[in-house]
Parts: C-alpha cells; structure tokens; sequence
C-alpha cells in the first residue's frame, strides 16, 4: 500500500440528521450511475420527518446490496436546496476539506475498480451487504490539495462537457417531438378524425417484449451497451437487440424511453420494440413517450411493474401509413444529429476512463 492512502473512515464523518421539520419533501434515491434520482417510491401517508437530510456536498449510499448487485450504489449533492434520502441509507460529509475534496474523493468512488474493492468486503448474507467497519476500512489514495484540484479541474471540465451534450440533444429531441406532437396529437380529435385515420390500438402499431436476464457476475466487458428501466447499465461482449431500437422500463423506473443505435442488451427490467412492421422506430419512440406509461402504475406497487399486453390493448389514433412515413424523413436530420453528438459524448466518456485510470498511480 502506498504511503499515501489513509483510511475512509478517518476522511469522513458519518451524518443522521432528520427531516424533523420537514424542511424539504424532495425525496430521492441512488442509482446504480451513482447519482441522485427522483424516488419511485409510493410515500402517501409515510412520515418523511424519520428521513435523513442531504445538503449540499454531502454523500448518501445504500450499503445493503453491493455484493448482489455488483457496485455501490452512492452519490454526492450537488444542488444548494436539501433533499431526503430514505433512513436505510448511509449518509456522510468529508471532515477536512484541505485533506481532501468531496469532488476527489467521488471520483474515487465512481472508479469500477472501487466497486469491484466494496464487493470482495460485503458480508456472508444472502443480500450481500457493506457493513460500516468495512466501508470505513477502504483505502483511498490521498495526493497533496492541490493535485486533487487539478485533477478535479480536468474531469469537471469533461463533465461539462458531457452535460452540454446532453442538453443539446434534449434540445433536438425537444423539436422532433414538437413535429410529431403537430403531425400526430395536436387538434386530433378521436370522435372526429381526419381523412384516412381510424382507431386502433397500440399493438398494431407495434409490438413490445421483455428483456433478457443477465446477472452482473456474467457481463463480459465489450462495446453493446446494457439498458435497464433508467438508461445505460453498463456494457457486454453479447447483444440480444438489434439497432435501431427504442427501449422503455418494464419493472422499477417507469415512463423513461430510450431510443437505441447501437445494437445493445436489453435487461429483463425493460421492454423493447420487437415488431415495427406497421410503423417506423423514430414514431415508436416518440409514441411510447407520449403515452406516459408511468401513470399507469402510479400508486399500485412498491415496484412498478408494466405488463406489455396491457400497453398492447391501449385505444389509440392510428394515422395513414404515409403520414407516418413523412414523419420519420422529416425527423431523421434530427436523429442524425443527435447520434453525431452522442458519439462525442462516447469520445469523452472515454478521456474520462483515463482520468480514473491516473488515479490508480497516484
């Protein structure tokens, strides 16, 4: 061990503070990406004041599945207005910030070599947890101050970057559907549609289908990405869906579409876009989007589950074959553009990988 690694549990300090007041009810959860998320959780009639609060530059974690899942799932708040995490979770602040910096220290956090370290300490319990004693003993390297600024500087400057990107093609994404909201949705009005266009349903339009199982002790690093019910997983050496593609979630995270250009994997979590044959994947995506299938599980489950034939049955306008046609023309300068802009996004995800690669020679 270097002589500058010190020990996590003597960089930090542990915190529980209360919502008592209920200064905040924005309540969050972390994901697997390592960053906080809008709860899917149902907290009607929950009392929120036994939840923790989060401010700015403090970290939260849940210790309870690392080994099953495969990574630690923790986050770093960013936003100046509190948020509240659930009790379960373990939240904690650096103690000095001229030893080090919570943005360092994060960066050590977000390294998969990092996680791969927390699995191999979690316990003998089916669930596979972190206990405390163990998490405190994780080594961190330490550098001088003012090396962990730079190095901070360099990756934030990517972030940004990255950031920028994204809502560029949000942006994009935005205008496309501005399109099909005015080809498609705006003044339609079901009891009187327009020449050529009748009801239906969903499933003739097109078809979904559940994705495949692929525990995280069986990924094998390589280019197709893996998409869960939130986005991009990780990635394997196998795909099981080809592009163009467009995903949604199926069970835990609900109403986020993703549409897919590379040949990718699909988790059991999501469902996907099998059969097109009656439209084309660009009026697919934004479809699924506007029939805002969160809303269907609002309120009924702890875990949100989808069933695919219920989305199948779903009434809904079915415009002229050439309308649809003329949609997906007009959108493709979009989708074109959106992909330039994701294969910069790809390039810098990339510069990153070398920052933290750094990081394991200091």
């Amino acid at each position: 061990m270097k002589s500058n690694y010190k020990r996590l549990g003597d960089l930090i300090k542990p915190l529980s503070v209360k919502n008592k007041k209920i200064l905040t009810t924005d309540l969050r959860g972390v994901n697997y990406q390592k960053y906080f998320m809008p709860s899917v959780a149902n907290t009607v009639g929950v009392d929120l004041s036994t939840y923790k609060i989060i401010e700015y530059n403090q970290f939260a974690c849940n210790l309870m599945h690392v080994g099953r899942d495969g990574c630690l799932p923790i986050a770093l708040h960013k936003e100046t207005k509190p948020i509240i995490v659930s009790p379960a979770y373990f939240s904690f602040c650096v103690k000095d910030y001229s030893e080090i910096l919570p943005e360092f220290l994060f960066m050590w956090f977000k390294r998969q070599e990092f996680d791969r370290q927390a699995c191999f300490y979690t316990d003998a319990d089916v669930r596979q947890g972190l206990i405390k004693d163990a998490f405190y003993n994780l080594m961190i390297p330490v550098p001088p101050i003012e090396e962990q600024r730079k190095i901070v500087a360099e990756y934030q400057a990517i972030e940004r970057r990255i950031e920028n990107n994204h809502r560029l093609i949000a942006t994009l994404e935005a205008t496309a559907q501005t399109i099909y909201r005015k080809m498609f949705v705006d003044d339609i009005d079901p009891e009187n549609l327009p020449k050529g266009w009748r009801m239906g349903t969903i499933g003739e339009l097109f078809k979904l289908q559940r994705g495949y199982d692929l525990p995280s002790q069986n990924r094998i690093a390589g280019k197709y990405p893996i998409y869960a019910s939130t986005g991009i997983n990780g990635y394997h050496n196998e795909f099981k869906a080809k592009a163009p593609c467009v995903v949604t979630g199926r069970s835990g995270t609900i109403g986020v579409v993703n549409y897919v250009t590379k040949d990718f994997w699909p988790l059991n979590t999501t469902l996907f876009v099998k059969d097109c044959a009656k439209s084309f994947m660009k009026f697919a995506y934004f479809k699924l989007k506007d029939l805002k299938l969160e809303n269907l599980v609002a309120g009924f489950a702890a875990i949100p589950t989808l069933n695919r034939n219920d989305i199948h049955m779903m009434q809904c306008s079915i415009p002229p074959y050439s309308l649809i046609v003329d949609f997906s023309k007009c959108s493709q300068c979009f989708f074109s553009y959106i992909e330039n802009v994701q294969k910069e996004i790809t390039h810098l995800e990339s510069l990153k990988s070398i920052i933290f690669f750094k990081l394991s020679k200091l």
